[in-house]
């Protein structure tokens, strides 16, 4: 079954071919590790990490990198400010060095409790800075740059087109319009490729052009190439990043080596948090240990993920998310069942559930519709060990990490203890009205009750 995928470069969805029939090559932006990443950020990465399974679903084998930004990144789309990296290290009275090192660790420990499977080269710009000193060189000696007394920027006037992924005219730009204009700019499109440190400036290296450090655009350009090349199959990234970042990135690579980078790319929208957006002023930057403090875990938040499909902008709400909790615990529990299930179920039927999986995902990762057939195999009447395995090969895609869940045993409250020694003492004592009216309390109170050879056992009530 072939897979097809949206294009932001050509706007339509197109069949996927990749450059190598067996290997696919792609390439993610990584985070900027001055802080912690909040669930709009994580949202790209559980976006990259379906698009890696629905690949090696469909049997090819991946060479995946992406970045740490540990160094260059501006708060400015202006190429103006301090660098962010150095900003936390002053709201934090740390070294900038420290403070990434804390914050990777802190990304990668969140990717991996959402089951995000890590790509294959994950690359840290301040590891990469020979490479991207040799890609700026070349960009140079190609004739694409020009110096200011501070900045080498990149000249995007010599290029055929800025803006063929947002569809963008640069003469429609006003100065001023979005951020300041640069007066040292020949082009209020033009961007740094590398950037002189200031005394005082900590995170700078030796280089042809004395202490420097590169801007923020090279790193994602120099280190596609180095590990994947001139050209590859599928660079992804988020919305925000189409007008700015990957224009930046197709344009360095046109002035490297002529071509474009990537055949795909891909895009996430945006999270927005109850119909808004995140801000700090809002105090809704909401990260995994805050839905952690909220009761709910991160696959919680990954189930929750599953209800839009990536292009759609998704909305958060604690509702929402109550929901997601509860689906979580359907699918869990659906899936035991069939664990236990000794039911054959017609080859037929399996046929037909993992065709329209298979359909769906391949449909431009359409997982809302992947996950209602796969509610359909959870509640199915008949409980076979083929659902189960049905599940366990959907979940290769899902990442429910459902082979080694095994339900876990909650203490049961004091009270509830109490109401079962009572019951079994009834019982004993063949006080069959005593033992239907605790049977009654504890019902009342969320629980089933059985009785066994060893006396009263409970199960919780599902919601």
């Amino acid at each position: 079954m072939n897979l097809k995928i949206y294009n932001t470069l050509t706007r339509k969805v197109e069949e996927f071919k990749p450059m190598d029939k067996t290997e696919v090559k792609l390439y993610s932006c990584g985070p900027t590790v001055y802080n912690y990443a909040h669930i709009g950020n994580l949202r790209a990465y559980l976006f990259m990490d379906t698009l890696r399974r629905v690949l090696k679903y469909n049997g090819y084998t991946l060479k995946h990198v992406m970045n740490i930004t540990d160094v260059g990144h501006l708060v400015s789309d202006a190429d103006e400010g301090e660098d962010k990296m150095m900003k936390a290290a002053k709201r934090e009275n740390k070294d900038p060095f420290e403070i990434a090192e804390f914050y990777r660790k802190a990304f990668l420990e969140d990717i991996d409790k959402l089951k995000i499977d890590r790509p294959e080269i994950i690359a840290r710009a301040t590891e990469h800075i020979d490479c991207m000193e040799r890609y700026v060189q070349k960009i140079m000696e190609n004739g694409y740059t020009y110096e200011t007394q501070n900045t080498i920027y990149f000249d995007t006037s010599k290029l055929d087109q800025y803006g063929v992924l947002s569809n963008r005219k640069v003469e429609d730009q006003k100065a001023g319009a979005r951020v300041e204009f640069d007066s040292e700019k020949k082009n209020i499109s033009d961007f740094a490729v590398w950037i002189k440190a200031p005394e005082n400036h900590i995170m700078k290296w030796d280089t042809f052009w004395g202490k420097c450090y590169p801007g923020w655009h090279l790193e994602c350009s120099a280190m596609s190439y180095e590990y994947l090349g001139e050209q590859f199959d599928i660079h992804t990234g988020g919305i925000d990043h189409i007008p700015i970042h990957h224009e930046n990135e197709i344009a360095q690579s046109k002035g490297f080596s002529g071509k474009m980078p990537a055949n795909f790319w891909m895009h996430v929208d945006f999270l927005t948090i109850d119909g808004g957006k995140m801000s700090k002023s809002l105090n809704n930057l909401y990260t995994l240990q805050d839905l952690a403090d909220k009761g709910f875990e991160p696959l919680c938040y990954r189930m929750f993920n599953f209800t839009s499909n990536y292009r759609n902008k998704i909305n958060f709400t604690w509702e929402a998310m109550e929901s997601a909790k509860v689906a979580l615990g359907r699918l869990r529990e659906g899936y035991l069942k069939h664990c236990e299930g000794t039911e054959k179920v017609e080859e037929e039927l399996l046929q037909k559930w993992e065709t329209r999986f298979s359909e769906a995902i391949n449909d431009d990762l359409n997982l809302p519709v992947a996950m209602s057939v796969v509610w359909e195999v959870v509640k199915n009447p008949q409980k076979s060990t083929q659902l189960r395995d049905l599940l366990l090969k959907f979940d290769t895609v899902l990442g429910f990490d459902l082979v080694h869940y095994q339900k876990q045993e909650e203490a049961l409250p004091e009270d509830v203890q109490e109401l079962v020694k009572q019951r079994d003492l009834a019982r004993q004592n063949k006080d069959w009205a005593e033992s239907d009216r605790i049977r009654d309390c504890l019902i009342k109170k969320g629980y089933s009750v059985k009785d066994t050879k060893q006396g009263t056992t409970l199960e919780k009530i599902s919601c």
